[in-house]
């Protein structure tokens, strides 16, 4: 397996991960979840948003579920937070969406990650490329991102 950006950053902070691949023709993450055989309220997606204040922070949340706005801005103290555009995502992270990892953007954004990973030994992130997951511990995920834990989501899909 080629190993990603993401699990070298993990290796050299010696973060224990299992690595799983999936067909990269798989784009959404219920999907996802189904191919590496995990259920999808472990299996987290990586969304970034930009407030009124004009930051950009970064919400993981499961692949099942939506990303309440008003939750999200809360969490972060700011008035409010939308989605960035899909072209924008690339050249502010370093990912393509579907391959967007919490792990080892380009800059660190204030991160924050659904508080039900919380109930889980470990969930999977994206390793940084579509067809690439890592499954750890989300406590040491939040440690290595600089991440806080709060009730993120909305209704489901």
């Amino acid at each position: 397996m080629e190993k990603t950006n993401v699990m070298r950053i993990l290796e050299q902070k010696k973060i224990a991960y299992t690595p799983h691949t999936y067909d990269p023709i798989i784009l959404d993450g219920v999907s996802v979840a189904s191919a590496i055989k995990k259920q999808t309220e472990c299996v987290f997606k990586t969304l970034v948003t930009t407030a009124n204040t004009g930051e950009y922070f970064v919400f993981a949340i499961p692949v099942d579920q939506s990303l309440d706005l008003k939750k999200a801005a809360k969490a972060v103290c700011v008035k409010s937070v939308s989605m960035i555009k899909q072209k924008e995502l690339l050249p502010l992270t370093g990912y393509i969406h579907g391959g967007c990892s919490p792990v080892g953007m380009r800059k660190q954004f204030r991160t924050v990650i659904d508080e039900s990973a919380l109930k889980f030994e470990t969930i999977t992130v994206s390793a940084g490329r579509v067809g690439y997951q890592t499954e750890l511990s989300p406590k040491l995920l939040a440690e290595l991102v600089g991440a806080g834990f709060s009730d993120l989501t909305g209704e489901e899909d």
